[in-house]
C-alpha cells in the first residue's frame, strides 16, 4: 500500500505543481545520480537533515512535500519482523504479518552453499518487499571470536572467507528485490556483555585480516545499499560515527555509496553524529517519546542539535549535503526505484526454507544408526524439551512471528504415523517462556515433575524402546543464544549432560540432535551412536531435521566454527581479552584482541590444540574420495585442482575446501587458512574435477606499516580436503 501511495502522490506532486525543468528525481528511468542530485537541489536545510533521523521505531522520514517517501527498515535477517506499534517495540496486533521464518544465519553458513544463500536472499527479499519494508536489517557477518557470544546464531561462522563467500550472493538476492541490504554490525562487534559500554582495541593487520573482510566483500562484490553500525566503541570511540571505521575505511577506501544506519540507540553524540559518517541515526533513547529534553524526535543528535550546527557553522552544509545524498540514493533504490511488488508466505518461500535448513544440518558422528530404521509397530523414544519447544520466537532483534512452526515431535509422528509409535519424555526443564514483545507461541511449557521425576519417567519409557532420539541443547532464551547476554560457559545447561549420559547407559541405541546456534560441549561424544548438530531451522526446522534424520535428505552440512572440547582450550585467555577490563583514566571497558588473528581453527591448528570436531567437518550417508591435487601458475595467480569421487552407495555433496599454508613467512600466521571451497553433488561412483584460483591476495598478510596487503616470495602449500583438520592431498608451490 505504502508503495502504491508514494506512486500517488509522486503523480498527483507532478500534476498540481508544474515545474521550469524537468521533475527527475520522479523519474526511475533516469541515471540514479541525476535523481539524487535533482531532488537535492529542491530541499530546504530542514528537509534534508529531517532524512537524517528517525520519525518511529522503524522508519525516517522522507520529503512529503516532494511526493519523496519515508524509509522503511526492518528487522531481521532471518524473516521480516511483525509490525509494532510506532513509538513500541511490542507488536502492533496486526493479523496479516505472519512471515516465513527462514533458518538463523549460521544454519546458512553451515550450508556452505552460495546458491542456497542466492536463494535465501531471493525469498526474503520477496518477503520484505511484499510487506514494503526498504531496508533490510541484515545479514550480520561478524566473526566467531568467542563461542559465549549471544550472537553467534545471527552470524556466518568464524571464517572472514566463508562469511564473504556467503553474504555476497545474499545480499544481491535480497536487493534484487529492490531491498537494501543493510549489513550488520560493523565492526568488531564479538560480545554481548556490556556491548554499549566496551571498546574494541584491535591491530590494524588482525582488524584487516579477521574482521573487515567479510564486510569489504559485502561492499565491493556485493554492492551493498546500506552498513549498521555497531554498538560497541572501536579504539575508544563509538562505531556509529566513527571515523575511522566509517570516514577513512568504508566510505574512504573502500568506496561505500550507501547508507550507514546506526543500530537502535548506538548514536552517542551530538558532533561526533554530525561529523563522522552516520547517514541514518535509528533508536536513540529506544523511541522517540521518553527521555529526550522535549520527549521527541527533534532532540535525536542529528535533529534539532544537528540543524544548530548548521546554522552556526560548528557543522558543514557538505557533510549534509553528503547524507542527504546517500539516503535518498537508497530510496531511489528502493521504493522509487524499479517497481517490485515481492510475495509473502509462498510455498516456494516454505520449501526454501526447508531445503535450506536441511542443507545446513550437520553430521557430526554415525555408528550406523542413522538414518533412522525402527521396524514396524515398534518404538521411538524421543526425548529433550527443543524436540517439542518452538524457536522462532525470541532471542532478541531476530523475533519473528511465523504463519506457522514445525517442531520436531509433530515432524516425527507425520514421518512415522502407521509404522511405529513416537513416545515424547520431556526429560528437563529449559525455558518455559512463550512470548517475547507480545509475539506469543501458544504452547504451554508449565512443567509440575521434579528434574528426578523426569529423568526417572525418561529412563522407564526407554526400557521398551527400540531406539532413543534425544533432541536437546540449548535455546533463544536469555544466557543462551540470545541478543543483549552472552553464555557462562560452552557446557550443556539444565543438566542435559547428566541426562545424555543416564540415557546412554540403558545401552539403547541412542541419537542427539543439539539445537543450538553456536559451539557446545560433548563429553558424552563416545557414549553414543550419531550426533547431529542442528540450529534454528525456522517455520519448517522440523520437517528438515526429520528428512535427515530418516534419510530423505542426505546431510552435507559443514560446521561454520570449531567445536571445542572445552571453553579454556580456545585462544581468550585473559578477562582483557574477554569480556574486558577497567583502567584508569578511560570511561569505557578495555578489551584487547591480543590473541591477534589466532581465532578459531586458526587458534586450534597453529597451536596443535584437539578440539572435539574441527571446522569445516561434516559426515554424510556417502563416502567421498579426495586425489589428484595439484596447483599450476596462472597468471599473476595459481590453479588448484583436485578429483572429488562419490565412493559410497547414495548420492550426496561433499564440500571440497582449500586451505593455504605460507611456509617462509616472515610474519607468524595461521598453518592454515581457507581460500577456497566448492559444494560438489555427486551420483555414487561420479567423480569430478574441482578448481580454485588463487589471486596475490589469498596469500597476503596485511602489513600495518606500509598499509597494504603483502605477498611474500616464497614457499606456500596448498591443502586440500574436507575440513580444517582432514587434508586430503597437498602440494607445494612457490611465488
Amino acid at each position: 500500500m505504502k508503495l502504491r501511495l508514494t506512486l500517488a502522490i509522486a503523480i498527483a506532486v507532478a500534476a498540481c505543481c508544474p515545474k521550469t525543468k524537468t521533475d527527475v528525481y520522479l523519474d526511475p528511468s533516469k541515471p540514479l545520480e541525476e535523481r539524487v542530485q535533482d531532488a537535492l537541489s529542491r530541499m530546504t536545510l530542514e528537509e534534508k537533515v529531517a532524512l537524517t533521523h528517525a520519525q518511529s521505531k522503524f522508519s525516517s522520514a522522507g520529503v512529503p512535500r516532494l511526493g519523496i517517501p519515508e524509509l522503511w527498515h526492518t528487522d531481521g535477517p532471518h524473516g521480516i519482523r511483525p509490525e509494532v506499534l510506532w513509538d513500541e517495540w511490542d507488536q502492533a496486533g496486526w493479523t496479516n504479518d505472519s512471515c516465513t521464518a527462514f533458518p538463523a544465519l549460521v544454519n546458512l553458513a553451515a550450508t556452505w552453499d552460495r546458491e542456497l544463500s542466492r536463494l535465501y536472499g531471493d525469498c526474503i527479499g520477496e518477503e520484505a518487499r511484499y510487506r514494503e519494508k526498504d531496508i533490510l536489517l541484515g545479514p550480520g557477518i561478524n566473526m566467531g571470536r568467542t563461542p559465549l557470544n549471544g550472537r553467534t546464531f545471527e552470524y556466518m561462522g568464524e571464517d572472514p572467507y566463508l562469511a564473504g563467500q556467503l553474504v555476497v550472493p545474499y545480499i544481491q538476492g535480497v536487493q534484487s528485490n529492490g531491498v537494501a541490504a543493510c549489513v550488520k554490525h560493523f565492526a568488531m562487534n564479538n560480545q554481548e556483555v556490556r556491548r554499549t559500554a566496551t571498546s574494541s582495541n584491535v591491530d590494524d593487520r588482525t582488524m584487516y585480516e579477521i574482521y573487515l573482510p567479510a564486510f569489504e566483500a559485502a561492499v565491493k562484490e556485493g554492492g551493498a545499499w546500506a552498513i549498521m553500525g555497531s554498538y560497541n566503541l572501536y579504539n575508544n570511540q563509538f562505531n556509529c560515527h566513527n571515523k575511522r571505521l566509517l570516514c577513512d575505511i568504508l566510505k574512504g577506501e573502500w568506496g561505500f555509496d550507501g547508507v550507514v544506519v546506526s543500530d537502535w540507540g548506538g548514536c552517542r553524540d551530538d558532533d561526533e553524529a554530525a561529523a563522522y559518517g552516520l547517514d541514518i541515526e535509528m533508536g536513540t533513547w529506544t523511541n522517540g517519546l521518553r527521555g529526550a529534553a522535549s520527549d521527541s524526535y527533534a532532540n535525536y543528535h542529528l535533529a534539532r542539535p544537528y540543524l544548530e550546527r548548521l546554522r552556526d557553522g560548528r557543522a558543514s552544509v557538505e557533510g549534509l549535503d553528503d547524507k542527504a545524498s546517500r539516503v535518498l540514493r537508497t530510496i531511489f533504490r528502493t521504493s522509487m526505484g524499479e517497481q517490485h511488488f515481492g510475495s509473502f508466505n509462498s510455498p516456494e518461500h516454505y520449501a526454501a526454507a526447508r531445503k535450506i535448513a536441511a542443507e545446513g544440518l550437520v553430521l557430526l558422528k554415525n555408528d550406523g544408526a542413522l538414518p533412522l530404521q525402527i521396524p514396524q509397530g515398534g518404538k521411538l523414544l524421543v526425548v529433550g524439551e527443543n524436540a517439542y519447544k518452538m524457536m522462532v520466537v525470541g532471542g532478541g532483534s531476530s523475533n519473528l512471528k511465523t504463519k506457522y512452526e514445525i517442531i520436531p515431535l509433530d515432524a516425527l509422528h507425520e514421518a512415522f504415523d502407521g509404522k511405529a509409535s513416537v513416545v515424547w519424555e520431556r526429560g528437563y526443564v529449559g525455558d518455559t517462556t512463550t512470548d517475547y514483545n507480545k509475539v506469543v507461541t501458544g504452547q504451554d511449557l508449565s512443567e509440575s515433575r521434579s528434574a528426578q521425576q523426569l529423568l526417572a519417567d525418561a529412563i522407564a519409557a526407554a526400557s521398551n524402546a527400540d531406539c532413543i532420539l534425544y533432541i536437546g541443547g540449548l535455546n533463544k532464551s536469555s544466557g543462551q543464544d540470545n541478543e543483549g547476554t552472552d553464555r557462562a560457559d560452552i557446557v550443556l545447561p539444565y543438566g542435559q549432560d547428566e541426562l545424555i549420559e543416564a540415557l546412554a547407559a540403558t545401552g539403547k541405541k541412542m541419537i542427539v540432535v543439539n539445537i543450538s546456534g553456536s559451539p557446545v560441549a560433548m563429553p558424552w561424544a563416545s557414549k553414543v551412536n550419531a550426533i547431529v548438530q542442528g540450529w534454528y531451522g525456522g517455520s519448517e526446522s522440523g520437517h528438515a531435521l526429520v528428512d535427515v534424520l530418516t534419510g530423505a535428505v542426505n546431510p552435507s552440512g559443514k560446521l561454520p566454527f570449531t567445536m571445542p572440547i572445552a571453553l579454556a582450550d580456545g585462544p581468550l585467555k585473559t578477562e582483557r581479552q574477554y569480556p574486558g577490563i577497567r583502567e584508569e583514566g578511560k570511561q569505557w571497558w578495555q578489551e584487547y584482541y591480543d590473541e591477534g588473528v589466532f581465532i578459531g581453527y586458526r587458534w586450534y591448528s597453529s597451536k596443535n590444540v584437539p578440539v572435539q570436531y574441527p571446522f569445516g567437518y561434516g559426515l554424510s550417508y556417502t563416502t567421498f574420495d579426495v586425489s589428484d591435487v595439484s596447483v599450476k601458475r596462472a597468471g599473476d595467480g595459481f590453479k588448484v585442482s583436485a578429483a572429488v569421487k562419490n565412493t559410497g552407495s547414495v548420492p550426496g555433496a561433499e564440500v571440497v575446501q582449500l586451505y593455504v599454508s605460507d611456509v617462509e613467512s616472515s610474519v607468524e600466521r595461521p598453518v592454515k587458512e581457507l581460500k577456497g571451497f566448492e559444494k560438489v553433488f555427486l551420483q555414487p561412483g561420479e567423480s569430478r574435477k574441482v578448481q580454485f584460483t588463487l589471486d596475490r591476495r589469498a596469500l597476503s598478510f596485511f602489513d600495518a606499516d606500509s598499509h597494504a596487503w603483502v605477498a611474500e616470495p616464497g614457499e606456500f602449500r596448498a591443502l586440500v580436503g574436507t575440513s580444517s583438520e582432514d587434508i586430503r592431498g597437498e602440494v607445494s608451490f612457490k611465488l
